[in-house]
């Protein structure tokens, strides 16, 4: 048997004594076909969002259920024919994976020796850039080269 998730709206021109004889119809369909009722929500009257069928208002109810496959499409053609019934959705209510934690990346665990290497070496970096943001003039290029050629 395979968990399915009814979720129906009955409509607002019948009272609410009916529309909870419309749920009791469908609950003993369900338990006539051998299945299971895991969790029944009682309905309650709501507003609706945009009208359907012309109604703007109607009771909201959530049915979950076990059922054998084959009976699925019995129940379908009986919620459709039910004109008391304005809207509904049958879903197969898949329990959901539990997923794996993602690993996290860590920086390595830093001794006081190999940190005070990296802060010589940040400092030296800085300083080689400075050296090179320098400005150098075309004078003091040719007098430098002048002193390897002649060596």
């Amino acid at each position: 048997m395979k968990p399915y998730e009814l979720t129906y709206i009955i409509s607002s021109e019948i009272t609410a004594g009916e529309a909870e004889a419309e749920v009791k119809n469908i609950e003993s369909f369900v338990k006539d076909k051998e299945g299971i009722i895991l969790k029944l929500e009682k309905i309650s009257p709501r507003t609706l969002a945009y009208p359907i069928k012309k109604q703007s208002s109607g009771f909201f109810g959530v049915l979950e259920f076990q059922l054998e496959p084959e009976y699925l499409s019995e129940l379908r053609e009986k919620i459709q024919k039910n004109d008391k019934i304005i809207l509904h959705t049958i879903i197969i209510n898949n329990p959901a994976k539990i997923q794996k934690e993602r690993r996290i990346k860590r920086k390595p665990l830093v001794t006081s020796i190999f940190s005070a290497s990296a802060e010589k070496t940040k400092e030296e970096a800085k300083e080689k850039d400075k050296k090179i943001s320098k400005k150098v003039e075309l004078k003091e290029i040719e007098k430098e080269l002048e002193e390897i050629l002649s060596e």
